[in-house]
């Protein structure tokens, strides 16, 4: 590091020089733009090593300089004649540097010891420019020093001066601790109240999961008392309207006699509503078996080309108008491991239930593998579903409002029990439809089990 040319040289050899140095360092560290404290605390970090160098029995020379390039500073030197003690004197000056930002203590090669100092300018100094160094030198030449008394008068003024800011320090640290407790004791009173608030807090929604568990429990269990109450009366009611379809077979068969045409048709619509009374019936059934868990999935490799061929010959029959083309695609995956009646129970919903609402255009089934999964698509160009109804048309015994079904009757337990049969083989189905431009329905499913 280059330092520029000494503001100022000093010999130190006697006591009274020690009060001398002492003026001449505050004097520099004022002219340089150090502040007040700062420039008592080089003042008196310089007289405390001046006094341990004239203590160690020889003088010393004593150079102020400035460097004012990086991060500018005062640096003081000082050049002790007597060599080998810098141990001993670092150990001396320890307390000395706290006044200081840095304090070297070495050694010449034996011929003496160095001392060097420095305190960093403030931010914000006025740049030290080579006019303004020379403006500083002639000050200090012109400086005369002081006497011991008026050294002392200046020392009691800056101890004065240390002490009522210590006393103010000490006042705002007063108030602050009183603040900081008035804080505390608010941020108690808030803790508590906090605890307390809590506390209740988690009492009710104790109670309320107590509550919420017993309410679950009530459902539960009302749940099961419909599964039950669906199965046995369905189980209870297919006999007797079983009985109704029969009865109504044998008046109306040839062997049996002969019925007006007004007795036909009356059998006839008894018939006609006993078979969809049964279908209903059989609906519930399922549905009960499927909510009490007591469909176990048979799984087995399905031949999905073989399932297609079988719904599309099924399903032919109900595909009766022109209008509407019925296709069953060749399926974009040859195999999968499911439970194949409960697979086929579910196509088979998706397409009666698309046939039933389409009065032109197309249904069509399809599948493709996407990913992991497996997906069966039911597309249709039927009436549709506004978006708003889409999941409620998955609730027992929902049809969407005004949509009538161009052929057949619905009962309203085909979606949803096609659902729940989704969810047993470890899928789901969900649906997309707008209102005038159809509906499609897609089934997924792992592509393996």
């Amino acid at each position: 590091m280059s330092v520029t040319e000494p503001l100022m040289r000093m010999r130190l050899r006697a006591e009274p020089d020690i009060f001398v140095v002492r003026q001449l360092g505050r004097e520099v560290a004022r002219a340089v733009g150090l502040e007040a404290q700062d420039q008592t605390r080089m003042a008196t970090a310089i007289s405390e090593v001046g006094r341990v160098l004239l203590t160690a029995g020889a003088g010393a020379d004593v150079t102020f300089a400035v460097e004012p390039y990086g991060v500018p500073n005062l640096q003081v030197t000082m050049a002790h004649s007597a060599g080998g003690g810098s141990p001993r004197l670092a150990e001396q000056l320890q307390q000395v540097g706290r006044l200081v930002d840095t304090m070297e203590v070495d050694d010449d090669g034996g011929s003496g010891t160095t001392i060097r100092m420095a305190r960093r300018l403030p931010p914000g100094t006025p740049a030290l420019t080579p006019t303004r160094m020379d403006e500083i030198r002639a000050e200090l030449t012109q400086h005369v020093p002081g006497s011991p008394l008026d050294e002392l008068a200046v020392q009691n003024q800056q101890l004065i001066a240390a002490l009522d800011e210590v006393r103010a320090q000490r006042d705002d640290l007063a108030r602050l601790n009183a603040e900081l407790e008035e804080t505390n004791r608010g941020v108690m009173a808030l803790y508590h109240q906090l605890s307390d608030e809590l506390e209740e807090t988690n009492r009710g929604v104790v109670a309320l999961y107590a509550e919420l568990d017993e309410k679950s429990v009530q459902l539960r269990a009302a749940s099961e008392a419909k599964s039950r109450f669906l199965a046995n009366v369905s189980h209870e009611l297919r006999a007797p309207v079983t009985a109704i379809i029969g009865l109504g077979r044998l008046l109306t068969d040839s062997s049996s006699d002969q019925l007006t045409d007004e007795q036909r048709r009356q059998v006839d619509l008894i018939r006609t509503s006993a078979s969809d009374l049964l279908t209903l019936v059989n609906g519930l059934l399922d549905l009960a078996k499927a909510e009490a868990g007591r469909i176990e999935p048979n799984w087995t490799t399905v031949d999905l080309k073989a399932m297609f061929g079988q719904l599309r010959g099924t399903l032919r029959p109900l595909a009766t108008r022109p209008e509407v083309d019925f296709v069953v695609e060749e399926p974009a995956v040859p195999s999968l491991r499911s439970d194949e009646v409960l697979l086929a129970q579910v196509l088979r919903n998706l397409l009666t239930n698309a046939l039933k609402f389409t009065e032109s255009g197309s249904v069509r089934l399809s599948a493709r593998p996407v990913g992991s999964e497996i997906e069966f698509v039911v597309a249709d160009t039927g009436v549709g579903i506004p978006p708003e109804l889409h999941e409620r048309i998955f609730e027992e015994f929902y049809q969407v409002p005004g949509s009538k079904p161009v052929s057949g009757k619905g009962t309203g337990l085909g979606l949803p029990y096609a659902r729940r049969l989704a969810g047993i083989l470890g899928g789901g189905l969900r649906v997309h439809s707008v209102p005038g431009e159809g509906s499609t329905f897609t089934l997924q499913l792992p592509a393996t089990s």
